[in-house]
């Protein structure tokens, strides 16, 4: 176990220490089937209406094809600048499209622009031949990554949310698939935008606009992903930022745009108005190092991918807040990106308050012999 020092903290009225949020005794979203209110940093949960009840969820499915689609980005697996091809099965998508064409080739950029502002079936299930060959091996790498991530209300049938028999998620797992894509923050880019256009030099350009309106109307708002269809209802997961504090804002089953959107914004002005964040480690900044044994690397440098933070009551007490990287026992290569290697535990005096998993910054393969051979020689007359 590897003890850091815990962070300074500025002068706060002493209040008693902040348990984990509850539920606020108001309904935050009376006319949804189910909600949850999370947030983003830590996954603290601060409103919750049936949260675990398995419900169809529309287009919101695309959540998880966009963070395949990051994922990729992000292992060197896609560049933005690849083509897409579109096959003939994906052009045949009905519902929300943007009306790919058999061989028409877009580029991944575009095709994410599709998928985020559009809500384009076509784009996902191209993109899904894309990265998997097929659709259905594509949905096999979702429910894969849903595993993962604990999402135990969840099985995905296709990669866009298009009425289907065993297609279904939960509002708590969408909010913990919500908080995954929104580590990569380059997403909100795409999701964030209001309006853009696809096809631009062509003789007939294609205008996008975002089916999430909150935002353009609320402030703040940069995502993330609407969803309808008659089985479903009207859904939405939301997140907004607003002075370091990002929460997400999940409705499934609301009788139309106008009462999901209220309601929705009611969340997050509840959040936004109650509490704050405690923050832990700032993106980019060190985590600490990592031995890792017969690797071709000897230790790895964590660096924080994404801010690390502890949600708090507005006036709480955090003078008496630690953490604590404990690593995992006998980390030996090879290590694949992604692994997990550890956990930060965050403390208020003898409560832990939240804990956030510790990746792999990068694969580690095993070293040779005579690298192995070489280090020791080092150790021996350093």
């Amino acid at each position: 176990m590897l003890l850091l020092p815990a962070l300074s903290a500025s002068a706060a009225e002493p209040t008693a220490p902040q348990a984990p949020a509850a539920s606020p005794a108001v309904n935050l979203a009376p006319s949804a089937r189910s909600a949850v209110l999370m947030d983003a940093d830590s996954g603290t949960v601060i409103f919750d209406k049936n949260s675990h009840d398995k419900l169809p969820p529309a287009s919101i499915t695309k959540i998880m094809t966009m963070l395949l689609i990051m994922e990729a980005l992000d292992d060197g697996r896609l560049k933005l600048t690849d083509k897409v091809s579109t096959s003939e099965y994906a052009a045949s998508m009905g519902g929300s499209q943007i009306f790919l064409e058999p061989g028409e080739e877009m580029s991944v950029d575009e095709m994410i622009k599709g998928i985020a502002l559009a809500s384009g079936n076509d784009a996902s299930v191209a993109m899904a031949e894309k990265l998997a060959g097929s659709e259905a091996q594509f949905v096999n790498m979702m429910n894969e990554k849903a595993k993962q991530l604990g999402m135990n209300d969840t099985h995905f049938a296709n990669c866009n949310g298009l009425p289907v028999a065993d297609h279904y998620t939960s509002a708590h797992d969408i909010a913990v698939m919500s908080r995954e894509l929104l580590k990569h923050t380059e997403i909100t880019k795409y999701t964030g935008m209001y309006q853009d256009y696809l096809r631009k030099s062509s003789e007939k350009p294609f205008w996008l606009v975002n089916t999430n309106k909150l935002v353009r109307f609320y402030t703040g708002a940069d995502g993330l992903k609407t969803g309808f269809t008659n089985e479903a209802k009207f859904c939405l997961s939301a997140t907004a930022r607003r002075d370091g504090l990002r929460v997400i804002a999940v409705v499934m089953g609301e009788p139309n745009t106008k009462t999901r959107n209220a309601e929705v914004a009611s969340m997050l002005d509840y959040s936004f108005a109650q509490y704050t964040n405690y923050s832990i480690f700032k993106q980019g900044d060190s985590i600490g190092t990592v031995p890792v044994e017969k690797g071709q690397v000897a230790q790895l440098e964590l660096t924080a991918t994404h801010p690390y933070s502890v949600l708090m009551r507005k006036g709480a007490a955090t003078g008496d807040i630690r953490h604590e990287l404990q690593l995992d026992k006998n980390i030996k290569a090879p290590i694949k990106i992604g692994d997990r290697i550890g956990r930060i535990v965050v403390y208020q005096g003898n409560q832990q308050l939240t804990e956030f998993e510790v990746q792999s910054p990068i694969t580690v393969e095993k070293a040779s012999w005579w690298t192995l051979m070489k280090r020791t020689c080092a150790g021996l007359f350093s």
